[in-house]
């Protein structure tokens, strides 16, 4: 095992060039989402690379022109040992801010250690050290004892569940590496879900209704919604207060678990009072919790506040929770990822890294997510940790640096050979 370790660290060193290559060509890939649909052609690609790599591979349709690819390389002895699965995802953040760029965001550059393009640390950075260590595999006739198994998969970035797709789909792995952006720190994460919270009038009225609505006797017991919308933002922000004091979870700074009122909507134009009006809020909640029960908080908080007003006690406002993409039909959840310590995989892991690295690795919580929730959802125990560091992730000038992809690459190579030769 060492021989077989040292040949890969130093082809890992001595052919860094081919890692370049392969990112020059992911970056290439204009994979933005939004808009998205636009992921079948990079994914091809993924999918001929693992196949050069010896893996069993499919790709699978996920939304129109957006594919799924994930494949396994069986192990010698698989029946006997563990697997990992390795998950990655292609598409990248839009471009808000194309005035800004130095370079062209989708022509990878290199400057010294630092490799701009769109991606390179949120994270085809990470893609390409996977299938750069698939190709090194092969070249040097590794043969895992176990299996390896990799997921690309799209629509992270606009909440669309790929990992879930597959992971629904049965594919499992007795531990599970998502590269995301973590600075080669291992992370956990809250949870996400989007909602939207609606107040809508039994009536329509006119403008010219208004009067008899606001005067002394009016006489019209009728009110706006878009007027009445500050009722519930104020009992989110009384609950979001709440419980940001009584609660807590370890690595997350306080009041992390937040309810974010994003967007709203409401009204037909101006000839009418408002009879609608939609308001879409993100909820961030720690692992200890579950999507049932804080949507149920919320869900009371606000009911209560609205019986307490006059008008909207006879309206209540109703909700709806979740969805399967940001962009059809609104809504997103990413669920919880706690991390276990004390897990055999995470104990290699962290060797891996210090052997590399000569420290050990940072543990914490992001206050960001990413797919790795999922596989605490499919009960697979999982980490994300990934180069690149958050401050560049969807960032004009998105930057990663050459050094931290190799580290990472002989961390992950040295993590795959130590796993995959684990008895079952």
């Amino acid at each position: 095992m060492t021989d077989i370790r040292q040949r890969l660290q130093r082809a890992i060193d001595e052919q860094k060039s081919s890692l370049l290559a392969i990112l020059q060509q992911l970056v290439a890939f204009q994979t933005v989402s939004p808009p998205a649909r636009n992921t079948a052609d990079i994914q091809a690609y993924v999918k001929q690379q693992m196949e050069q790599a010896g893996f069993a591979a499919k790709q699978q349709p996920f939304y129109e022109q957006d594919a799924l690819v994930s494949g396994k390389l069986t192990g010698a002895d698989a029946i006997n040992h563990r697997s990992l699965l390795l998950n990655g995802h292609v598409d990248v953040a839009a471009l808000t801010d194309l005035d800004k760029w130095a370079t062209d965001p989708f022509q990878l550059v290199q400057q010294d250690d630092q490799l701009y393009g769109r991606g390179v640390s949120d994270m085809k950075g990470a893609v390409a050290c996977f299938l750069y260590l698939f190709q090194l595999l092969k070249q040097l006739d590794i043969h895992l004892p176990g299996d390896l198994l990799f997921q690309s998969v799209v629509g992270e970035e606009a909440g669309e569940a790929g990992t879930k797709t597959l992971l629904a789909q049965g594919e499992t792995a007795d531990f599970a590496v998502v590269g995301d952006t973590s600075n080669l720190a291992f992370q956990g994460q809250g949870g996400v879900v989007t909602g939207w919270i609606t107040l809508k009038s039994p009536h329509t009225y006119h403008d010219g209704n208004r009067v008899n609505m606001m005067r002394a006797g009016g006489g019209l017991k009728a009110a706006s919604m878009v007027e009445k919308m500050p009722v519930v933002i104020e009992a989110l922000q009384k609950l979001e207060h709440y419980w940001a004091v009584t609660k807590q979870y370890p690595g997350f700074p306080a009041g992390t678990n937040t309810i974010n009122p994003a967007y709203i909507e409401g009204g037909i134009h101006p000839a009418f009072v408002a009879n609608e009006c939609r308001l879409w809020i993100t909820v961030h909640f720690y692992p200890d919790e579950t999507i049932d029960g804080v949507t149920h908080e919320i869900e009371a908080a606000v009911t209560a506040a609205a019986k307490a007003d006059p008008w909207l006690k006879d309206m209540l406002p109703t909700f709806s929770w979740g969805g399967d993409s940001m962009l059809v039909d609104k809504g997103e959840i990413f669920p919880p990822l706690a991390i276990d310590k004390t897990l055999p995989a995470v104990l290699l892991l962290k060797q891996s890294h210090q052997r590399q690295l000569g420290v050990q690795p940072a543990i914490n919580m992001s206050t960001s997510v990413s797919d790795g929730g999922w596989f605490d959802f499919y009960h697979i125990p999982a980490v994300t940790y990934g180069p690149g560091e958050m401050e560049q992730a969807h960032s004009d000038n998105e930057m990663v640096r050459m050094s931290q992809l190799l580290d990472y690459t002989k961390i992950i190579a040295d993590f795959v050979l130590n796993w995959c030769a684990q008895p079952k």
